[in-house]
């Protein structure tokens, strides 16, 4: 039986312990049925995600489909996103025929399933070709074998080259303008090509941003140049051998090769020619291979994720595939793009490409936080100095651009969990709560964004007028209900942060503020035996009727966004204990949580449900969390193609069922940690600095999941919680009793509820009920 524990903190690991780990990650889980997961090669928080591009005329928002044409391979993409695409530029195609237009769309059929492991990418096309990809931070690795029967081997080079949109909303990417210049030898045989391309908008509406390229070939080549519009040529013999084209439209070179096998390197840079050049030449040398690409790939993802959870339980390889490649899909993105910022000079680190806090703040960032702590404490730092640079953190961002912002100014409760749970390091946390009271205080200028005018979608609390005014927020604004619920989640970060600051009356501000969503809280909605749940009010202040499970469109325009009435009714979790009386006591809300199930209205793909089935914590059914939380997760996570729940969404799916798996669950913003049934009999997670949590279970399996007893740190526990301070802080242990039945093991006191206390300074506001 292979070990998969490891028992020292190595700087590197030795090729074999990184297959232990590596081979059970899938990269190609939840690239099919709306995962939108990237299966291609990258590194960890890597720039370079080289992968295929495919066409099926719709949206292919990692680059990847499971049908379709191929259309190129390129080095930029992103993973789990949604929206529309994004990036898919910098890209190579090859071509076994002759090129008659280069302005033409060229693509090819896939002969057989691609092949994907880390580090490892293969492609085989209908015309005969295979192509395999290998990467590095900034730079990637292409190998082509033609078909022996070629008599001209073509790769085309298109600048203009992106990933469309077929959705109609106006967020498709376009290409604006672009350079090539192909650098050639004194005998005219071309050495490397170099250039830049610009394009614009995607999912975030971004304005123009570029990307600078350098390739090279490891075989000899005629090569064409090319610039128009399609189809203004019909040979490539009437295009240029001029060495460089620039132009606003396409522009590109067809290279033209005798070898039936040729290799490309490729780097890539957002600041010049020169430094992608740079890249490649420091990333990939010329005698690099894809073996030693794959080797290396798998050295870092076992050292900087793989490693950071390891386990001795090796009986079931389905869960540890689950584990692995979860792992693995929430470390894809963000992408760090320090020294390679073009917008400003900072010493601070620079992280790009954040799919959106609106999903991640739940419970991804927080494992972020516990897997990489050092790349976690970099990337607070990069927040905090794109306020600085920008006037506002994101709440969502790529190619350099805030962007799009879903409900609340949710980087505030990032840095706010950021703070409780100990990160200082290089941090700025006076410019940290400087960046947090903008969001508070500052209404961003109106983008006028198509999907919803009444207010920024770009940063900030567009809806901050009224929330200020009123503390509640009318359908004069867009998304009105699911932003109250969480503008008072970030007032309540601004009052952790506070405290910890010692600003205290700013510290009473913000927890007044936090418990406004009560005024959105509507005592005359109803759904079946159950009264009360947030709800719209019109701009005169009266509530307006509403069924708690409809949300109409359920988008940017709506009262709700992408989540029923019902589910945004259940996501005070800073001031449970007010929600649980508004909802009528102890035994009405476990009958609300029940419902969820029971009326399949929990949905495990859609972040504000993520939560919910752990609050049977704070009634004395944590068997219930256990039962729901396992049910959801054995049904619908598998490390297939298909085996998400929905759309990744930058790795919040898989963070979700890592928490389950682990046997925990965080309440961002706080320390508290919700107490689940781990997976294993024995796992643990290495902290760093010698610090491990070790979890074990006894007398656990399939059908024998219910917590019966725990110990925590050695002591007895009769707490449906733990701490920061309990078990990560300094690490620790967690020993689980596992049974078959149900046991009221959790007899102690319930999780905290910080805004709920009788000692709160808030007065929330009141506001008119329905008329008649």
């Amino acid at each position: 039986m292979r070990t998969l524990k490891i028992l020292c903190a190595c700087t590197t690991l030795s090729a074999a312990f990184a297959q232990d780990l590596t081979s059970y990650v899938l990269p190609d889980t939840g690239d099919t049925n709306g995962g939108n997961t990237f299966p291609g090669v990258t590194l960890p928080l890597g720039i370079t995600k080289l992968g295929p591009d495919l066409y099926t005329g719709s949206d292919s928002y990692s680059g990847y489909q499971a049908t379709g044409n191929f259309t190129g391979f390129s080095m930029l993409h992103e993973s789990g996103t949604g929206g529309a695409p994004k990036y898919g530029v910098v890209s190579q195609m090859p071509w076994t025929k002759a090129v008659e237009n280069p302005l033409l769309d060229h693509n090819e059929t896939r002969a057989a399933t691609d092949v994907t492991r880390i580090g490892y990418y293969k492609a085989a096309l209908g015309s005969g070709t295979v192509v395999e990809l290998g990467a590095t931070k900034r730079a990637g690795l292409y190998n082509y074998t033609f078909p022996s029967t070629t008599t001209s081997p073509n790769i085309i080079v298109d600048v203009s080259h992106v990933l469309p949109s077929y959705r109609g909303q106006g967020l498709g990417q376009s290409y604006r303008r672009g350079n090539m210049t192909v650098v050639v030898s004194a005998d005219g045989i071309p050495t490397r090509y170099e250039g830049f391309g610009s394009y614009d908008n995607g999912w975030n509406r971004a304005p123009e941003w570029t990307v600078y390229f350098c390739g090279y070939f490891d075989q000899p080549s005629n090569f064409k140049t090319f610039q128009g519009t399609a189809p203004l040529a019909t040979t490539l013999a009437e295009y240029s051998t001029s060495t460089t084209v620039t132009s606003d439209s396409r522009v590109g070179a067809v290279f033209t090769f005798n070898s039936t096998r040729v290799a490309s390197r490729v780097g890539v840079s957002f600041t010049s020619s020169a430094q992608a050049c740079n890249n490649v030449e420091a990333e990939i040398k010329v005698e690099s291979t894809l073996a030693n690409l794959e080797e290396d790939a798998k050295v870092a993802w076992t050292n900087d994720v793989l490693s950071k959870v390891t386990t001795e339980d090796t009986s079931n390889v389905t869960q540890l595939q689950l584990l692995y490649t979860s792992l693995y899909h929430m470390s894809i993105i963000p992408t760090n793009k320090t020294g390679e910022n073009p917008l400003w000079t900072s010493s601070e680190p620079y992280y790009d490409d954040i799919f959106t806090f609106w999903d991640l703040f739940r419970c991804t960032t927080s494992l972020f936080h516990i897997i990489q702590p050092a790349a976690y404490e970099e990337f607070i730092r990069s927040l905090v100095d794109i306020w600085r640079n920008e006037g506002f953190m994101p709440d969502a961002r790529s190619s350099f651009w805030n962007g799009a912002t879903q409900g609340g100014s949710n980087a505030d409760n990032v840095l706010a969990d950021a703070y409780v749970k100990g990160v200082r390091g290089a941090v700025n946390w006076e410019d940290a709560y400087s960046a947090m009271v903008t969001d508070a205080e500052v209404v961003p200028a109106n983008n006028n964004d198509p999907r919803d005018k009444s207010s920024s979608t770009k940063e900030g609390r567009g809806a901050l007028p009224d929330w200020l005014e009123h503390g509640y927020i009318t359908t004069t604004y867009g998304r009105s209900v699911s932003r109250a619920i969480e503008y008072a989640g970030n007032d309540f970060a601004l009052h952790q942060v506070a405290s910890g600051l010692e600003k205290t009356e700013d510290a009473a501000k913000y927890l007044s503020r936090s418990q406004n969503w009560r005024n959105q809280w509507n005592p005359n909605m109803t759904h079946g035996n159950f009264t009360g749940f947030l709800g719209p009010i019109n701009p005169s202040g009266a509530f307006i009727n509403q069924d708690p499970v409809s949300c109409g469109g359920c988008y940017w325009g709506d009262y709700y966004y992408e989540a029923l009435p019902i589910e945004y009714s259940f996501n005070a979790h800073h001031d449970m204990e007010h929600l649980i009386e508004l909802s009528g006591g102890t035994d009405a809300f476990i009958q609300r949580l029940e419902l969820m199930f029971t009326d399949n209205l929990f949905n495990p793909g859609n972040e504000p449900s993520f939560t919910t089935p752990y609050l049977f914590n704070f009634v004395g059914r944590q068997d219930r969390t256990v039962y729901h939380t396992r049910s959801v997760a054995k049904t619908r996570y598998a490390p297939t193609p298909g085996g998400l729940p929905g759309n990744s969404d930058a790795g919040a799916m898989e963070s979700w069922v890592l928490w389950v798996m682990l046997g925990l669950y965080p309440l961002t913003g706080q320390t508290t940690f919700l107490i689940g049934s781990p997976w294993f009999s024995d796992l643990t997670i290495h902290l760093g600095g010698g610090r491990d949590l070790r979890i074990t279970t006894t007398g656990g399996g399939e059908d024998a999941y219910y917590v019966q007893s725990l110990r925590v740190n050695g002591q007895a526990w009769d707490k449906a919680w733990v701490s920061w301070d309990d078990v990560f802080a300094d690490g620790g242990t967690l020993d689980f009793v596992l049974g078959a039945e149900p046991v009221r093991w959790d007899t102690g006191p319930p999780p905290p509820s910080p805004a709920s206390g009788s000692g709160s300074t808030a007065s929330p506001r009141k506001v008119k009920r329905s008329r008649p």
